[in-house]
């Protein structure tokens, strides 16, 4: 498949990796060359130094016979033109298209809005996607990472293993025998900065780092299995008024149980802006990393505080001193992936990374065939993939103890109607079956060629 990727930036070159590396015919189209030479040095694609929008550099990109066009660059409007000319010059098939500014993105997702007049197939805003990875971490205040799957049948976490974790030192292969009535399976384990699909007799230690995909019905059961507990989360202080905070903070007074939110803002426009919008939330004008206004939002008595700043060291501190006020959990925006190695040290519970979140998005809405969501995990170190299983899959009619799967693959769960099943090894997979699977980055071609979904993208 041919893809054009413009953009060069962490986005772009992430979407590239993940294509290429499933041997698709990649061309990343960038006017900063150094970027451009960045791309084409550390992967196996082909690049072009111009304006994305330029018809001519599209062409030189190989728009005349490419399928697919993904508009990944920091400009919303190169974006929107790009496929534009996409659309009415080269007739590409399917145009993906980043946007940030709200004004767009309410014009673009209202009645109004008509595919004729702006040709994009899907908008990807960083904004909402950042905003729903925040709320999912509010509602998973034990886990560091969270998502759901199987139209939320199920759900990821990611946990840190500590002293009261009941299962230190057990063999994974026992937990069955422990828990026998428990829909619960560890995918993967990091330990030492390395993550890995551990084996039936591979065993967690204090210190890891655990994924886990759980049935919905027993997640407190779970949590508690691995010395977690669901605290309910009825007061939040949001650090950051802008477009993640506002969307964050507008979701909180809409649901039905509503928690309390403050908002603490230090530009005065955003602030003012905040308070206009907000109906239930009060927001506060200043310094996030003041203590005293830190005092003011009652730091000390909120389940938790969210940095959602537009600085990434803002937003560290602000979360390193709202633990230190009293806030017994901390969530920071964190977009340099090379300072989430600092969040445990630091006393961070959990970070969102809008590269990963926003990376996670668009390949879901270009992987092959009946794939239904994909969820990057790390710094795109592996990937949870859910998939439908088709007649033609090699998998289907065998039992879960009989698939070659590479060393790197599990099985996390699997949905037989409306019914997620416990995992066995004499479990069968049948067509219409939707599976999900843990896989690391290096072998997710090898999960495709099993889920035959390597014909289409769309």
């Amino acid at each position: 498949m041919k893809v054009i990727i413009c953009g060069a930036g962490q986005v772009g070159w992430q979407i590239a990796r993940h294509l290429s590396g499933e041997r698709n015919d990649v061309t990343v189209v960038d006017n900063n060359p150094d970027l451009v030479r960045r791309a084409t040095d550390t992967l196996d694609v082909q690049g072009i130094a111009g304006f994305a929008s330029y018809p001519d550099v599209l062409d030189r990109a190989g728009a005349r016979d490419a399928e697919m066009i993904i508009a990944a660059t920091h400009s919303d409007e190169v974006n929107m033109v790009t496929c534009q000319v996409a659309h009415s010059i080269f007739s590409i098939p399917r145009k993906i298209a980043r946007l940030r500014a709200q004004s767009y993105l309410d014009a673009i997702y209202s009645d109004l809005y008509r595919r004729d007049h702006l040709p994009i197939d899907v908008v990807i805003s960083p904004e909402r996607e950042v905003a729903d990875a925040a709320l999912q971490r509010l509602g998973a205040p034990s886990a560091f990472d969270t998502e759901t799957f199987l139209d939320e049948r199920a759900r990821l976490f990611g946990l840190t293993i500590e002293e009261d974790c009941a299962v230190v030192n057990t063999p994974l292969r026992q937990l069955t025998d422990l828990f026998s009535t428990l829909r619960a399976v560890v995918v993967g384990v990091r330990r030492d900065g390395t993550l890995f699909a551990p084996e039936p007799e591979d065993q967690i230690f204090i210190g890891d780092s655990v994924y886990v995909m759980v049935h919905r019905d027993d997640v407190t059961r779970t949590l508690e299995v691995f010395g977690k507990s669901q605290r309910k989360q009825e007061r939040v202080v949001l650090i950051g008024g802008g477009n993640v905070g506002l969307m964050v903070a507008r979701a909180l007074e809409e649901r039905t149980d509503r928690i309390r939110a403050k908002v603490i803002e230090k530009d005065r426009r955003a602030a003012e802006r905040a308070a206009e919008e907000l109906e239930k939330t009060i927001v506060l004008y200043g310094d996030g990393l003041d203590t005293s206004l830190l005092s003011e939002a009652n730091i000390d008595r909120a389940d938790a505080v969210l940095c959602v700043t537009d600085d990434d060291k803002t937003n560290m501190l602000a979360a390193v001193r709202a633990k230190a006020e009293g806030c017994p959990m901390a969530i920071a925006l964190i977009n340099d992936p090379t300072l989430t190695a600092m969040m445990e040290p630091l006393g961070i519970d959990a970070y969102i990374n809008p590269r990963a979140t926003t990376v996670s998005s668009i390949l879901r809405h270009i992987r092959h065939g009946r794939v239904r969501a994909v969820y990057s995990i790390g710094d795109a170190e592996a990937e949870v993939i859910e998939a439908e299983v088709l007649s033609t899959s090699p998998i289907a009619g065998s039992r879960i103890r009989d698939i070659d799967f590479p060393e790197g693959v599990l099985v996390a769960a699997l949905r037989k109607g409306d019914d997620v099943v416990k995992l066995r090894g004499s479990t069968r997979v049948e067509e219409g079956d939707q599976i999900v699977i843990f896989a690391l980055s290096k072998d997710v071609p090898a999960v495709e060629t099993l889920l035959q979904v390597s014909i289409d993208f769309f």
